[in-house]
């Protein structure tokens, strides 16, 4: 009986210390300095956001706008940065469920992302809009929602512009996802679909890099306010760090960085051929 009331005891106060410990916060950003890195996910392909020049290695390989505002972001907190390559439905998962600490893969807004992740505000707003792609010889086939209802449509899976088809795009012949935009384009390039609703600013680097492609004039409606690349983080214990996320947005923006890095990474995927 001894025993037992003993072993009844030792669950008792070990349950309260649990208890007690269990209630401090998690602090992502002290988290990160204490350990001397941080970590982000990207899915490298799509310039001139990410992409990879083939030439180097490592961390050295991955290059754009993203990686150098990551970099910026780094050296604020004062630690080292760690590039994780994925595809981008494990970069979403990835960051929600806190495996990184930051989500940097030219990540517009969407209600569904602001309800499980902590965004940043917007750092990139391209004035080129969402629309989509075709080949040269069918661009006065496809020139608006109503003509794509015979058309093969394609896009990334997990993209706004997968939420963009669901809301506007009532039928199509056949919808089809993939895990990159460059799988997209080149389905359309290689007659695999028809059209593929796009970021029309990175489509057409892709289509200035490859040739054969067109991108129509029509553009899908967007909110203004849900305009605007983001920077990700879980919800859980980063509201510290997405304010230095914010700071940085907004030094890098007065400084005129952001857009001269989107031009001079524009230029750097066309001599690779890469978008």
């Amino acid at each position: 009986m001894k025993k037992l009331l003993s072993v009844l005891l030792a669950a008792i106060m070990l349950l309260s210390f649990t208890a007690c410990g269990g209630g401090k916060e998690s602090n992502r950003l002290e988290e990160i300095k204490e350990r001397g890195y941080l970590t982000i996910c990207t899915e490298p392909y799509f310039a001139p956001y990410e992409f990879i020049d083939p030439s180097k290695s490592g961390d050295e390989q991955y290059v754009g706008m993203d990686i150098e505002i990551a970099k910026y972001i780094a050296d604020k907190i004062g630690v080292d940065l760690q590039i994780t390559p994925l595809e981008f439905s494990a970069v979403l998962t990835g960051v929600i469920d806190g495996k990184y600490d930051l989500a940097l893969s030219a990540m517009a807004y969407s209600p569904e992302r602001a309800e499980n992740m902590n965004l940043s505000k917007g750092y990139y707003f391209s004035n080129t809009g969402y629309g989509f792609i075709c080949r040269e010889e069918d661009k006065d086939k496809y020139t608006d929602i109503e003509s794509l209802k015979d058309a093969v449509v394609i896009t990334q899976s997990g993209s706004v512009q997968e939420a963009l088809y669901n809301q506007y795009v009532p039928e199509c012949k056949e919808f089809k996802l993939v895990s990159s935009m460059t799988d997209a384009y080149l389905a359309v390039a290689e007659n695999k679909a028809d059209v593929c609703i796009c970021s029309c600013a990175s489509a057409q680097l892709y289509a200035d890099a490859n040739g054969g492609l067109f991108i129509p004039e029509f553009r899908f409606e967007l909110d203004e306010s849900l305009d605007g690349t983001r920077v990700g983080a879980t919800k859980e214990g980063t509201d510290e760090l997405m304010e230095l996320v914010n700071e940085c947005i907004d030094e890098l923006i007065e400084s005129g960085k952001i857009e001269e890095w989107y031009a001079y990474y524009s230029d750097y995927a066309k001599t690779l051929g890469v978008a």
